[in-house]
């Protein structure tokens, strides 16, 4: 699954940073392996300042597909200008003709631990939260609830950081070295993303964003993002095979 996602973060170092830029706080970044938003105190010098991220969403339903394919949404911390990465989601995979649908958390270079107390399944509604509790111990904090079943899991444990992004995510995951074939997820929508950055909590919409769409390297797009709503804290990612 994402056991090997340092790779693919080495890969997201390399992209291309699109010239044309909405705005002094939006960029438009191409990935192999990731599809969603990004934020850092400054987009070309970020600040170790990220010290929390939230987000809710829908467990999607994918396809069963020929040959195996995955897919996970996640939120984290830190990865995009380094190789610390804390991160927490579900995972849709289609794996010898069958769906499979299961909650993780991940601190790399760490292989992903699966939640197996949480049962999660298509259409279950998910809320996420990753915090920092002590900065001089470097204790954070994981929440991941399935609203629709009622179960929750949380967790505290000691990683080091950057701090330098949040992010939330659809990603392609790496096994075995080789970013895979991407599940067809049909859409995900990322609700109440909010993060806190240097003491000011707010929507996504708040913060010097990064707008992160998958390709591969054929050029095709393998799924778009939408732009952020009226709020700043909501956007849709979509499979396009």
């Amino acid at each position: 699954m994402l056991s090997l996602l340092l790779v693919s973060l080495l890969l997201l170092t390399l992209i291309v940073v699109f010239p044309l830029i909405a705005s002094l706080s939006n960029r438009h970044l191409n990935s192999f392996d990731w599809s969603g938003y990004s934020v850092a105190s400054d987009s070309n010098s970020p600040q170790p300042l990220v010290k929390d991220i939230n987000a809710s969403w829908t467990v999607p339903t994918v396809k069963v597909s020929l040959g195996n394919s995955y897919s996970a949404v996640w939120i984290g911390v830190g990865g995009q200008f380094d190789d610390t990465l804390i991160q927490a989601g579900t995972e849709q995979d289609s794996i010898n003709g069958q769906t499979q649908y299961s909650a993780w958390y991940e601190l790399l270079p760490s292989d992903a631990v699966p939640i197996n107390s949480l049962s999660v399944s298509p259409g279950d509604q998910v809320m996420t939260s990753i915090s920092l509790l002590n900065s001089a111990t470097n204790t954070w904090y994981i929440e991941l609830k399935d609203v629709t079943r009622g179960e929750s899991f949380t967790k505290s444990l000691v990683y080091d950081s950057s701090m330098l992004s949040a992010e939330w995510i659809v990603e392609r995951p790496t096994l075995g070295n080789r970013i895979q074939t991407l599940a067809d997820f049909g859409e995900v929508a990322f609700t109440n993303c909010t993060a806190t950055l240097d003491g000011k909590a707010g929507a996504l919409g708040s913060f010097p964003s990064t707008q992160v769409i998958m390709y591969n390297r054929q050029n095709a797009m393998l799924a778009t993002v939408s732009l952020l709503d009226s709020g700043g804290s909501s956007f849709t990612v979509k499979y396009q095979g």
